[in-house]
């Protein structure tokens, strides 16, 4: 490991003692920017050295004699540098695993009658009828501006940050079965979650699934939050009663929308 200079151990120290008082007040760096490699009074290596002791920093090494920024050339780089750093997004939280809590609207969907209609077809013509299947509720997801996150052989899980969009999107997928021959069901519920690269998690994703198990052919069915959200929408609903699901404590009241007239 390379050693830093007196004068560099001094302005290292002095920003650890800084950055120590500033977490105590829990506030946090999320960014670290050093614009010097060649600096005689404050080297690279202890921009590195700070970099390395806060979570969650990103290092920007720009091509300057020291780092006194505003002598450089280095002005427009900089700036977009910051405008990134304050225009992030505040309602994610990034962990150090590559994970992110955020609110948003779970929707699962669900054939229904999927084995007994997989038999009935053969496994060609049901392989062919799960392939219109999948490109209907793409076309749907990608016009009412959904996330797909997976694919689940017969559903999907999708992902919204609006409700109301969620719910306009499942009606559109039920409806659109109907050419097919076959039939959906949906749930929806509104949570935070825990995003990953390829998944997401958390207890609001397994209430959308065992929101939608209550329901039938051509259901859309909700959670009490995802109602209370679109309050004023013109959307309309059926109570559907209070439903013990499989692994939640307690009950949930839920809701069946209403279809469009």
């Amino acid at each position: 490991m390379p050693l830093i200079s007196p004068c560099d151990a001094i302005v290292v120290g002095a920003l650890i003692i800084a950055i120590d008082n500033i977490l105590s007040r829990q506030f946090s760096f999320r960014r670290s920017f050093n614009t010097g490699n060649e600096d005689p009074s404050a080297s690279i290596q202890a921009g590195r050295f700070v970099a390395k002791h806060i979570p969650h920093t990103k290092l920007v090494e720009l091509d300057h004699p020291d780092h006194i920024y505003w002598l450089g050339d280095n002005a427009p780089q900089i700036a977009d540098l910051k405008v990134n750093f304050t225009t992030q997004p505040a309602g994610e939280t990034q962990s150090t695993s590559g994970s992110r809590r955020m609110l948003a609207t779970i929707l699962f969907t669900d054939v229904v009658d999927s084995t007994s209609r997989a038999s009935e077809l053969g496994d060609r013509a049901w392989r062919e009828l799960l392939q219109a299947h999948d490109a209907t509720i793409r076309r749907e997801i990608a016009r009412f501006r959904g996330t797909e996150v997976r694919s689940l052989g017969d559903g999907f899980l999708i992902l919204f940050d609006g409700p109301a969009r969620a719910i306009h999107c499942a009606q559109a997928i039920t409806e659109a079965m109907t050419p097919l021959g076959i039939q959906v069901r949906a749930g929806l519920h509104t949570g935070e979650i825990e995003r990953t690269e390829a998944d997401v998690l958390g207890i609001a994703v397994h209430l959308a699934a065992r929101i939608m198990d209550t329901g039938s052919a051509g259901d859309v069915v909700i959670s009490r939050t995802v109602k209370d959200l679109v309050a004023g929408s013109g959307i309309e609903f059926d109570d559907a009663g209070e439903h013990c699901l499989k692994g939640i404590e307690e009950n949930w009241r839920l809701f069946r929308v209403k279809s469009a007239a």
